[in-house]
């Protein structure tokens, strides 16, 4: 079976690239994503995010080793295994990252990565609720969305982040990113507004794609150095399937990785350990794994306008009734819509902080229900120095691959994380939120010291699922693909997705994947 390209996931990217390289009806095109569709109820209601994000049908749920620098900590690592991919499962807040961050892409030798060169591809991907603009776009395929979610402690947040000195802001897509407000999100009219839905749903009967779901590819095949198709398990067969003009990876930071060492496009040494032929010593696969640490500032609440209402059985029965009859009320949101982007100090030329305010208490990631209302301030430093690796365990596809995050190895990190937790406190202590404010529990009044900051960091800072970096871009030794995403050495084989981001942007990555597969698409057919 032959085609012209064969994308490998149908995540965020893998959607983008199905959608733009099938619009000539000459090119022959198939996807391949390893889970099942997205099209349930689960997936279109915005409040049900965390029953796809713990389902292994939906979700590979991959757990880090022991991270040395948080107390020897697995860390939940879940990634979509369905049509969509992460776009399915994530929060859906819409971030793009700051001019500063593609500027360093810039100076990194991606001169086709500036600000300059990204910003027309944000804006072909969004139709923005507010209209067009200098910096927004109001044709693209995906709906983007300002939040107008109107629950009283959202405001109470912002004007007390007003009251602490930061700026309140609009559009942290637009000119500036700097400052706290309510986020843009994909939701619309009520449902998650998915890439697959709005990328893949439109074109999924147009004759020259084949979307073909539960299909496990197991290795690139090679002529030499030339991809020239995947082995690929289709219900319980496996195939061999090729690629008239390009393979290309979208399996994300985990799985794009692990599939080229598996092929052999690897470090050498730990490719002959594994007793897998080398194809192409490439050192930097798996390497420069960087995610976003959040630490979590949670206080008591004194007023019910938190989740906690809906764990109990008639409100959470009744706002489903409402969102299945009108997809409305409070599962037609996500809650994760309010925070911003702030400096820990006025001598940083731009803000190192991302918070997400969320009106609840989050535990064990959504797997234990809190016994009390709440809220906490998520807080992030946006440019972690530590680095982490992906290492196979065998040669087995099946066999999930070692992640290591190295979470806080650098002691700026550290630094940063325990500014974030005063700068958090600052705002969260404002006159704005006195009606609601209890006392705080997490770090709690007692933890003052740096000692018992960095024990509270250490004990329960996470994830904020923003893996990356994996097989990064670059003109250097580490460097995996090249600014055009082609990998080192190898014909026909590319990675679109947000394993090639060289340096971790200041935002959630939905919006900075898809920038990338709209570029790249541009240069695959250009």
């Amino acid at each position: 079976m032959n085609y012209d390209y064969l994308i490998v996931g149908a995540g965020s990217a893998g959607c983008v690239l199905a959608n733009r390289l099938s619009e000539n009806n000459n090119h022959k095109v198939a996807i391949f994503e390893a889970g099942g569709s997205s099209d349930i109820w689960k997936v279109k209601m915005p409040l049900a995010l965390l029953y796809t994000m713990h389902d292994p049908k939906y979700n590979w749920k991959y757990y880090s080793e022991p991270e040395p620098y948080l107390n020897n900590r697995r860390i939940f690592c879940p990634r979509g295994k369905m049509i969509g991919g992460c776009s399915s499962h994530n929060g859906m807040v819409f971030v793009r990252g700051n001019r500063d961050d593609y500027t360093r892409w810039e100076n990194f030798g991606l001169k086709n990565w500036s600000y300059e060169k990204v910003l027309p591809y944000f804006k072909k991907i969004e139709t923005w609720s507010e209209g067009k603009s200098q910096y927004r776009g109001s044709l693209g395929p995906l709906p983007v969305n300002l939040s107008k979610n109107s629950n009283p402690l959202f405001k109470a947040f912002i004007d007390a982040a007003g009251e602490a000195g930061h700026k309140i802001n609009i559009d942290m897509n637009g000119e500036e990113q700097e400052g706290i407000g309510m986020f843009d999100t994909t939701m619309h009219q009520g449902e998650r507004a998915g890439v697959a839905r709005y990328y893949l749903d439109p074109i999924k009967n147009r004759k020259n794609l084949d979307i073909l779901k539960n299909s496990y590819v197991e290795k690139i095949l090679f002529e030499g150095k030339k991809a020239v198709g995947l082995q690929v398990k289709i219900k319980n067969k496996v195939q061999k399937i090729y690629a008239n003009k390009e393979v290309i990876l979208s399996g994300g930071a985990i799985n794009s990785p692990q599939l080229l060492m598996l092929s052999g496009i690897g470090e050498a040494n730990h490719l002959r350990d594994n007793g897998i032929e080398v194809v192409n010593d490439v050192k930097g696969v798996g390497k420069n794994l960087q995610d976003h640490l959040e630490t979590y500032i949670q206080q008591e609440c004194k007023t019910p306008n938190t989740l906690y209402t809906y764990t109990k059985l008639i409100p959470k029965v009744l706002a489903g009734i409402q969102w299945f009859m009108f997809k409305s009320g409070p599962c037609s949101k996500s809650f994760l819509e309010a925070g911003g982007f702030a400096k820990s100090s006025p001598e940083r030329s731009v803000a190192n902080i991302q918070f997400h305010f969320f009106p609840s208490f989050v535990i064990n990631h959504g797997l234990v229900e809190p016994d009390t209302h709440g809220y906490q301030l998520h807080a992030s430093p946006n440019h972690p120095k530590s680095r982490g690796h992906i290492t196979l365990n065998s040669s087995d596809p099946y066999e999930y691959p070692k992640i290591l995050f190295n979470y806080l190895q650098d002691e700026e990190d550290l630094k940063q994380t325990r500014e974030c937790i005063h700068v958090a406190r600052k705002i969260l202590s404002q006159p704005a939120l006195s009606e609601h404010a209890g006392k705080e529990v997490g770090p709690g009044t007692d933890a003052q010291s740096d000692d018992e900051l960095n024990e509270y960091i250490r004990s329960k800072a996470d994830t904020a699922y923003h893996p990356c970096g994996t097989c990064k871009m670059g003109v250097d030794d580490m460097a995996v693909v090249d600014e055009n995403l082609k990998v080192k050495g190898i014909q026909n084989l590319r990675v679109i997705d947000a394993s090639v981001i060289p340096e971790i942007p200041s935002a959630n990555l939905n919006a900075p994947t898809l920038m990338i597969a709209e570029k790249s698409a541009d240069l695959i057919l250009n």
